[in-house]
């Protein structure tokens, strides 16, 4: 009698984080040409949706909500410092403390970043209420698993 694959845990295609990397990838695959003609990579893309939310930001105002550190974070912002889309300066009260403003270039690309999601859409192909609850149900797992990660049973 065969093992239906769902029921073989440690196949490949039946793990979900495999699943998440699978997608996330994909993600940033197809956000690639979208980004392109503004000259943006993903990770810059995000960085740039939180300064069009609130400009003039510290270092770690952005990392937290993006989940990245500031030695994952400095380069990125580097880069995109050279290339005149954000400028970096030191906080006048607390010189431990970087602030990160949007620079004219960056300001310009709201506009142009406005398409962005409709292409992803249409990229993505699904009901727009199905991808709402797909997020936040994926929410819910990022926030369990930042919250639960390395608590539970280890293997040895």
């Amino acid at each position: 009698m065969n093992t239906p694959a769902r029921d073989v845990p440690l196949k490949l295609d039946n793990q979900l984080c495999f699943a998440l990397h699978a997608t996330s990838m994909a993600f940033t695959r197809a956000y690639k040409p979208v980004l392109a003609p503004l000259g943006l990579t993903y990770p810059q893309y995000l960085v740039m949706l939180l300064l069009w939310e609130r400009d003039n930001r510290t270092v770690s105002e952005i990392g937290e909500p993006l989940h990245l550190d500031s030695g994952t974070l400095t380069p990125l912002l580097k880069r995109m410092e050279s290339a005149g889309l954000i400028t970096r300066r030191r906080d006048t009260e607390d010189e431990r403390v970087v602030r990160i403003t949007l620079a004219e270039a960056g300001e310009a690309l709201r506009e142009k970043a406005g398409a962005i999601p409709a292409a992803m859409g249409c990229i993505i192909a699904m009901d727009l209420d199905a991808l709402i609850d797909l997020k936040q149900k994926l929410a819910v797992l990022g926030d369990n698993l930042r919250r639960n990660g390395g608590e539970a049973g280890s293997v040895t």
